[in-house]
């Protein structure tokens, strides 16, 4: 029989969950592999006895940690925990962990591509060229990038990487970010300013913003309001950041030039069913849709499900978690976390 239980509630590396089990097993963990797209009735029926759970987009709220007896932890597949419900995992005693420098590198690459995408207009472009039509006039106007002005919202590991990679084509660089420090900012050749000033200047916006209840449609009518006519817009960081309705109004009516987006409002992936339909904005030529997959390679995948499957075995094994994003105690009453 096996020492502890395991549940993965969704993912999709893959069947055989073989990455998690190669670390797991040696302490005795059985790992049971479901796809849990809402909380119940599956979750709720087979996570009652786990002793850990892992998760990459399915939700664990505050129904399914009220019936956890065994516990210890929930494990993010990932950087954002949206998805788990903390403030009552904290309350029933649960850990919860994250993934938090595993796609720095991919996600700033993957934005960099998104925003050369839009700004020399390579998609409409490429539609002309292979409809026979051979014009440099095909997509104008393009405008020179050196000179212009990149937003950046949030300045944490990957807005600093984005920063980096932007600066070496000659943007000047404004960030938004209460948290980070003006000299931080500076340091890494940025402009701290507030919001609004943000959406006046700059004449691109790169969104790396986490899902909060405070930034949900950070990026809504008023704010398209106030940016620059022809603003290009790119959002690696969390879909339902901006608002997606007023997104299209704004690209309908020409004061955004183009967006590109990782991953729409409604968050695909975390829905049983999805047509695109449903999102106007699948309609635009000028918009370009990402299947969530800015933090992908294969290295960053590896990494990702390794350090998750380390942090529950370390918990499991009563150890401290190298990644904790809420401050408890572990099962094992010995140590204590630090909030992060």
């Amino acid at each position: 029989m096996a020492r502890f239980k395991v549940v993965i509630a969704d993912s999709d590396y893959g069947d055989d969950a073989a990455a998690e089990r190669a670390i797991l097993a040696p302490i005795g963990a059985e790992v049971v592999l479901l796809q849990a797209k809402a909380e119940e009735p599956v979750l709720l029926e087979q996570a009652q006895d786990c002793d850990a759970i892992m998760t990459q987009y399915a939700r664990v709220g505050a129904k399914t940690i009220a019936v956890l007896h065994r516990c210890r932890v929930i494990a993010r597949y990932g950087i954002g925990v949206d998805i788990v419900d903390v403030e009552a995992a904290t309350a029933a005693g649960l850990l919860v962990t994250n993934v938090r420098d595993y796609c720095t590198e991919e996600v700033a690459d993957h934005a960099i591509a998104l925003w050369l995408t839009l700004a020399r207009k390579i998609p409409s472009y490429n539609r002309a060229t292979h409809q026979g039509v051979w014009r440099w006039q095909a997509a104008a106007p393009v405008h020179r990038i050196r000179g212009r002005t990149m937003g950046i919202v949030s300045f944490g590991r990957i807005g600093r990487a984005i920063g980096a990679r932007a600066l070496a084509f000659g943007v000047k660089l404004l960030v938004h970010d209460p948290y980070v420090p003006v000299e931080v900012i500076a340091s890494h050749g940025g402009e701290k300013v507030d919001k609004d000033e943000l959406l006046r200047r700059a004449d691109y916006i790169m969104m790396q913003v986490p899902m909060t209840g405070e930034t949900r449609h950070f990026l809504g009518a008023r704010e398209f309001g106030m940016v620059k006519p022809g603003l290009f817009l790119v959002n690696t960081g969390r879909g339902p950041t901006v608002d997606n309705r007023a997104l299209y109004d704004a690209l309908v009516s020409g004061r955004v030039a183009g967006a590109a987006l990782d991953d729409p409002e409604e968050e695909p992936a975390k829905k049983a069913r999805w047509n695109p339909a449903d999102n106007p904005l699948f309609s635009l030529e000028n918009v370009l849709v990402t299947p969530h997959t800015a933090y992908y390679s294969e290295q960053s995948i590896q990494l990702a499900r390794e350090t998750a499957a380390w942090e529950v075995r370390r918990v499991l094994s009563g150890e401290r978690p190298h990644n904790p994003v809420n401050n408890v105690r572990l099962a094992s009453g010995e140590l204590s976390l630090k909030e992060t």
